[in-house]
């Protein structure tokens, strides 16, 4: 088919044209639309305390048996862990694209049980949690001096002596420093306690 049979036939390219922009617009409505899509993996996050140990106990003592039971399980693409000397550690499950994230936390969740017998019983005790985990952060607190009155010290210990602790019973979060100390959020936070006077807080997510 030569293409100047188009030019000479307008008609025929109308026609066309008009059934192109039907089919567009009929495949639209089928077409599945998300506000807010998966694009990271789906992860699950396991996570038990220590008390007493330091890293290298926590590794070997409880990350260990946790990370060859939970090796494995199905659609996993990969996991990472960490241990810190206050006794915390937490494993990271990062599954395939398109697992279902409470039939993966469901699947994580029947591999820990089997590993509880091989961890100290001061872990057992405390309870290892299994939870999924959102990989994208969907709000951001600063806090910030409009008039210089605190400095990021001043600001850094008011928030982790008094927000940090009240938002953690709801979120998981961290501080971040920048220009401003920042309150990185997982989850949007039910409430806030009152900052002082010249202390401002913004929102944004």
């Amino acid at each position: 088919m030569k293409l100047d049979r188009f030019i000479n036939r307008p008609v025929l390219s109308t026609v066309i044209s008009i059934f192109i922009v039907i089919l567009g617009i009929l495949g639209l409505g089928s077409l599945p639309v998300e506000q807010y899509p998966d694009i990271a993996p789906p992860t699950i996050s396991v996570s038990t305390s220590y008390t007493g140990a330091n890293a290298q106990t926590v590794m070997n003592s409880v990350i260990t048996p946790l990370e060859e039971s939970i090796n494995g399980v199905e659609n996993m693409m990969y996991m990472t862990s960490s241990a810190s000397n206050d006794g915390m550690a937490q494993i990271q499950i990062y599954f395939k694209q398109g697992t279902d994230p409470d039939m993966a936390a469901v699947n994580v969740q029947n591999r820990v049980s089997k590993a509880l017998g091989l961890l100290p019983a001061e872990v057992t005790k405390v309870g290892v949690i299994t939870a999924k985990r959102q990989t994208s952060m969907l709000m951001v607190l600063s806090l910030n001096s409009p008039d210089n009155k605190y400095d990021q010290t001043f600001i850094q210990n008011y928030a982790s002596i008094n927000v940090i602790p009240q938002m953690r019973t709801l979120i998981k979060c961290h501080l971040r420093e920048g220009f401003e100390w920042h309150l990185s959020a997982l989850y949007k936070a039910g409430c806030i306690l009152p900052l002082p006077q010249n202390c401002r807080k913004d929102r944004s997510g």
